[in-house]
């Protein structure tokens, strides 16, 4: 199962799918209903915005009477019937497998997790667009609620609390929506398993690191992953490698796992510490965290914040 750890820094390191019966006939019974209502163009276009078949397209614009708008409605509502139907049978599924997904847009960040039954289903692109929803949805959600900041802001989001956010700007549909939508489109149970965001006020760097990093099907500001770890950073003054360091510091604490930050002050550890400062810092062992770099003594204390599953596998 996929997982993220959180930190702040700061003075705190702080279809093949059969959908449900429409009347007495399957939804991919192949009414063919009136070839007028059904152009080539209109079909073509159909399929190409939704990705639905064309014997399903060609139903919904009959039954729309050849109104794309209608029909587009239509399919989904169908598909969204068929999906409720398949999440209710694989339900109880266990979902050990998924993807992070990391998107930051302004002073903001959020992280999400979002699980599946297999390996396979983390690398179809459908499943990736699902995390992307759902990462735009609690962006949506993260501005929403903050507020005139002096100092960063941070929120965990869990299953319930995730699954009722819309799913994104002038949409009345919920996450839990499109959850249902993709588990009938491929056919494995999958959870919404919880949400992370930062926002930060100027003055205040948003620092990531993400483990096995891939880029959105279409977001240029959103990747996609196994781990990952979010840094807030804050200076007295601007600082070059801001982002060098949140990285570095990001990618301690995936692969360290500390449970607290510790001072400068604490004896140096072993690999058992769990002590963050006074762990054998990752990128170089024969030294700890905290004294791994003078520009961190020098401008930087640290609080850790970690959120891990109780089911994480071992390895993942």
């Amino acid at each position: 199962m996929s997982f993220f750890r959180s930190l702040r820094l700061f003075q705190h390191l702080g279809p093949r799918s059969r959908p449900v019966p429409l009347g007495s006939r399957p939804f991919h019974a192949g009414g063919v209903g009136s070839e007028a209502s059904s152009s080539k163009e209109h079909l073509k276009k159909l399929r190409r915005k939704t990705g639905y078949s064309f014997t399903n397209c060609k139903k919904a614009l009959d039954a729309c009477g050849g109104d794309l708008a209608q029909a587009e409605a239509w399919l989904h509502k169908q598909a969204q019937k068929e999906g409720w139907s398949k999440a209710t049978k694989l339900q109880g599924r266990k979902t050990k497998e998924g993807l992070i997904g990391l998107l930051r847009e302004g002073n903001s960040a959020v992280m999400v997790e979002v699980n599946c039954e297999t390996d396979f289903v983390s690398r179809n692109l459908k499943f990736q667009q699902l995390v992307q929803q759902v990462a735009l949805g609690t962006m949506l959600y993260c501005q929403s609620v903050r507020e005139q900041l002096s100092t960063y802001s941070k929120g965990f989001l869990e299953t319930a609390e995730l699954s009722q956010l819309r799913a994104g700007p002038n949409r009345e549909d919920s996450l839990k929506d499109q959850l249902t939508l993709f588990i009938g489109k491929l056919g494995e149970n999958l959870t919404l398993k919880r949400a992370a965001w930062v926002t930060v006020p100027n003055g205040f760097y948003i620092g990531s690191y993400v483990h096995g990093a891939v880029h959105s099907p279409s977001l240029g500001n959103m990747v996609l992953g196994k781990y990952g770890a979010l840094v807030i950073c804050q200076t007295s003054e601007e600082k070059s490698n801001l982002e060098d360091l949140g990285r570095r510091l990001g990618q301690h604490v995936v692969g360290m796992a500390p449970l607290s930050v510790g001072s400068m002050e604490d004896e140096p550890g072993g690999e058992e510490e769990t002590k963050m400062l006074a762990q054998p810092y990752l990128l170089d062992p024969s030294i700890t965290l905290g004294h791994s770099s003078k520009w961190l003594q020098a401008n930087l204390n640290s609080k850790y914040l970690r959120e891990t599953s109780p089911e994480v596998s071992q390895g993942h």
